[in-house]
């Protein structure tokens, strides 16, 4: 009984009583009359509080603010619940002056990819070098779709110039020149240099940017970035050299792709993910709990696990599409 009332917004005492009469009445919250309380402002009052709370010194201020000075210039007026009670009625109760709601940020930009080499989300992140203060740039390049890393370079700086060269070394290795690809990244000055801009162009690759000051809308490659500095062998010391740094992210991007069992993609490979093979691997398992199952099935209180292939992956899904079946974000 109690989840259903739940369900339909009334009380189990509601429900009780109306069990107790012979119909059930209709809700008479709405249309009650409840008489105005002796001590409530008048007319004219009310609009001297609301007058208060919009003289210039005061319209930018919370009625707290408001009641405290007027009480030390020796004035009262009313309770400070009584001036936000007037101010909620006159529709005026929004934060007020420099707390005033700001304008709507724009929609996070959407994408889907339903397989490899459709989006592409790739950004930068800071190495520390043999000195404090001194750092070597890495810059990764996954596929959404299947996590795979496809490109990624260490350098010494960071530049439009050199984001080029990763890409194209990119394309060049997944053989993707001539197909659609929206390639995703942050609001950083390397990926939105004049130099990559045309480059993509050229290569009739749509760009996708975060939007200004939001830090989440680049979940993948800051998720891989987290993974990269949590491994156990990264240098709390910093790296050696620049080659010391190339040699060490090659080996994390070769255990990344062909051996670390992603989560996200129903813990296959990044690599088995890329070229396909992950349904047969996800069959295979499915099959081994099964045969487990029917061996001992009173150790099941519930249905094997759902080893089913992760279906298409949304960047920044909107509302509306989260939630939807086989359908995971990062």
């Amino acid at each position: 009984m109690k989840p259903s009332c739940e369900v339909l917004g009334i009380s189990a005492r509601t429900y009780q009583r109306w069990q107790r009469e012979a119909e059930v009445p209709s809700d008479g919250r709405s249309t009650a009359v409840r008489p105005k309380p002796a001590h409530a402002l008048s007319e004219a009052e009310e609009q001297t509080v609301l007058a208060l709370c919009n003289r210039p010194e005061y319209q930018d201020l919370p009625p707290a603010q408001i009641v405290a000075q007027e009480a030390d210039a020796g004035r009262y007026w009313a309770l400070e619940s009584t001036l936000y009670r007037v101010l909620r009625k006159h529709k005026q109760a929004q934060p007020r002056g420099r707390g005033r709601k700001g304008p709507t940020p724009p929609l996070p930009t959407s994408h889907r990819a339903d397989g490899p080499n459709q989006v592409w989300s790739w950004a930068t992140t800071w190495l520390p070098g043999p000195v404090v203060g001194l750092f070597f740039y890495l810059t990764l390049i996954i596929d959404l779709y299947s996590r795979k890393i496809v490109g990624w370079e260490v350098e010494t700086r960071e530049s439009s110039e050199l984001a080029v060269q990763v890409l194209e070394q990119a394309l060049l290795k997944e053989q993707c020149f001539n197909q659609p690809l929206v390639l995703h990244s942050d609001n950083g000055s390397p990926f939105k240099g004049a130099t990559l801009r045309a480059r993509l162009t050229a290569l009739k690759i749509e760009p996708s940017y975060s939007r200004p000051r939001v830090s989440n809308d680049n979940p993948f490659s800051e998720s891989l970035f987290a993974t990269c500095k949590a491994m156990p062998a990264y240098p709390a010391n910093g790296f050696e050299s620049l080659e010391a740094a190339r040699v060490w992210v090659h080996r994390f991007v070769q255990w990344y792709n062909h051996e670390h069992r992603h989560s996200g993609i129903q813990y296959v490979t990044p690599v088995e993910r890329h070229n396909g093979d992950d349904a047969a691997i996800l069959a295979g398992r499915h099959q081994v709990y099964v045969e487990a199952k029917a061996r001992n099935p009173r150790r099941w209180s519930r249905e094997i696990r759902d080893w089913r292939p992760v279906g298409a992956v949304h960047l920044n899904p909107e509302k509306e599409t989260q939630g939807s079946d086989l359908t995971r974000a990062a």
